[in-house]
Formats: structure tokens, C-alpha cells, sequence
């Protein structure tokens, strides 16, 4: 029985080998499975997903409680808005006579409808949440500070964005609520410095008119209407996600290039401890540290002891 398993075990080890060293296996794949330091970069560097990822990372860098975790659930949550998001598409019309019916629509008649929208709806909270948690830790660790600072710039530029992207969507729906809550919002434009008819400064800008001003910018006209519809739908499925996906690119480059992940404080870690050497019985004991000497008590009555000078001459006896 066991010569045939040795058999059959070096029939498949032959065949493995003859498969992995063929032209198009090795076309595919261009190293060796081997668990070596070269082949584990050769993984990450000759990928078409890994390469994108680096090929060593710190240990604090995956440690969960230090960094919550928070920075990659947010990109999570914002992957799943965005595939939740290109379903309901399919469903949903931006036009006024259309939009609330259609939402009716998902929501009874279309099978995982009401499901894909809450996944959209709650993903959408949770990455504000999460966004604002993200920033926390990075602000307690201090991980905004040399030679991070322009990515924490990129980090409060996610911040606006997905701000705008939760009130884009805001109105989609084209219930009461989204409709009121749309209208006191972009009313509080009207009050923006220079821009908004009602804002300071407004007088200094010659065309700025309750026609012509950063609300009606905002509502394609001067009450939420089918311009505005139509204004969130581009902006929220479109415009802000391309920006989004930018910076978020932008992002995850610094990171990298700023060295990865910024670690603990090495003042604050406790000190380290004595190194251990082996004795004669293989037990590990600490090596004592080293002591300064100290000079020995003066005796009563006895001169402090000198260095003794040895004159060092040449040959025609002269000092040196």
C-alpha cells in the first residue's frame, strides 16, 4: 500500500514539474514558488493588483488598535456606495414626474430593491462616520505632522467630498423631506461672502442678482425644481466621484511615499529591556549593565594621586 502512495505522490510532483516548467506557465507566471525573500517581492512587484501594494509594511501598521482601522473601512464603505450606487441607476430616472415613483417602484415591486438601497443609504453613513473617526486617530497620533502635511490637506479635501456627495444625494428621492432640507440648505448660499446676493461684500461684485448668485448656481434656477434634480443627480453620480477617486488615488500614493504608515512616538514606548545571553545550563539570564567606576576615597592626610607625564624627545634631545 505505501509504495503505491509514494507512486502515485511522485507521478503528481512529476506533473506539477513538467506543467511549471512548460512555455506557457512560465509566460504567466515568471518565478518560483520557493518562500524567499526575492520571490516574495518578485509576487508583490510582477502583479497586476499587488503591484500597486507595498511590499513590506511597519508592524504598527497593522495593528488595529492603533490605527482603528479606520482609513480602510472608510474605502470600503465608499466601494460599496459606489457598486450599490451603479444598480440603482438602472432603476431611477432624474426627471420630477418620475424620480419619487421610481424610488417606489425599487422599493416594492424590484426583487433586493429596498436591499440595495438601504446598503447605499447606510454605506453613505457609515463613510461619514468613519471619515471623521479616520481623521481622529491621524490627529491623536499625530500623523499629520513632517513630512505628512499635504496629505492631511488631501485628507480634509475626502472630507468636503463626501460631505457633498451625502448632499447630492440628499434630493434624489424627491420626497418631502429631501426637498425642505435641500431648500434650507442652499438658502444658507445666499449668505456666502462675495457670491451670495444676501452675503457681505455682495455689493462690490456688479452682477450678483437673486438671479445670478452661488444659490442659484446650486438650484439651476431661483426654487428647487427640475434643474436641481437634474444639477445633484450629475454632480452625485458623476463629478464628485471622479474627484473622489482622484484624491483617493492621490492618498494612498503619499502614503506610500511618505514611508507608509507614521508610527508610535519612541520617546513614549517604555524602555527596552536588558539583552539576555545564555549560561553554561542553556538558561537565559540578563547581562547586569555596565558600571562606571568610581574614584576611591581620599586618604587622610595623603596628596590627591597625578598622572605621571612621560616627555617624549627626539633624537637630538628637544621636546617634542
Amino acid at each position: 500500500m505505501m509504495p503505491l502512495l509514494e507512486k502515485e505522490k511522485e507521478e503528481k510532483t512529476e506533473l506539477a514539474d513538467r506543467i511549471a516548467s512548460s512555455q506557457i506557465w512560465r509566460s504567466i507566471f515568471r518565478h518560483g514558488f520557493d518562500d524567499t525573500q526575492r520571490n516574495r517581492v518578485l509576487q508583490m512587484t510582477a502583479g497586476f493588483l499587488l503591484h500597486t501594494r507595498p511590499i513590506k509594511v511597519w508592524t504598527h501598521g497593522i495593528r488595529l488598535r492603533y490605527t482603528w482601522g479606520a482609513g480602510g473601512l472608510t474605502f470600503l464603505m465608499f466601494a460599496v456606495a459606489c457598486i450599490t450606487g451603479v444598480i440603482l441607476m438602472f432603476y431611477y430616472r432624474p426627471v420630477t414626474e418620475y424620480a419619487y415613483a421610481d424610488m417606489k417602484y425599487l422599493k416594492f415591486d424590484i426583487p433586493f430593491g429596498m436591499f440595495m438601497r438601504n446598503m447605499h443609504r447606510w454605506s453613505a453613513h457609515a463613510m461619514v462616520l468613519l471619515v471623521l473617526v479616520h481623521m481622529l486617530r491621524v490627529f491623536l497620533t499625530g500623523s499629520y505632522k513632517k513630512p505628512r502635511e499635504f496629505n492631511w490637506v488631501i485628507g480634509v479635501c475626502l472630507l468636503t467630498l463626501t460631505l457633498l456627495l451625502s448632499f447630492t444625494g440628499y434630493l434624489l428621492p424627491w420626497d418631502q423631506l429631501s426637498m425642505w432640507a435641500v431648500t434650507v440648505g442652499t438658502n444658507m448660499a445666499r449668505a456666502t461672502p462675495f457670491l451670495g446676493h444676501e452675503g457681505p461684500f455682495s455689493e462690490f461684485v456688479p452682477f450678483i442678482s437673486p438671479r445670478y448668485d452661488a444659490r442659484s448656481l446650486l438650484l439651476g434656477g431661483t426654487i428647487v425644481a427640475q434643474g436641481t434634480l437634474l444639477r445633484f443627480y450629475v454632480l452625485h453620480c458623476i463629478v464628485l466621484p471622479i474627484f473622489t477617486i482622484w484624491f483617493v488615488m492621490v492618498h494612498f500614493y503619499r502614503i506610500r511615499k511618505d514611508g507608509g504608515i507614521s508610527g508610535p512616538n519612541k520617546a513614549l514606548e517604555p524602555p527596552a529591556t536588558p539583552i539576555a545571553k545564555e549560561t553554561v545550563e542553556g538558561s537565559a539570564t540578563p547581562e547586569p549593565a555596565a558600571v562606571k567606576p568610581t574614584a576611591e576615597p581620599k586618604k587622610e592626610g595623603e596628596e590627591p594621586a597625578q598622572e605621571q607625564k612621560q616627555d617624549c624627545k627626539d633624537s637630538e634631545g628637544r621636546p617634542e
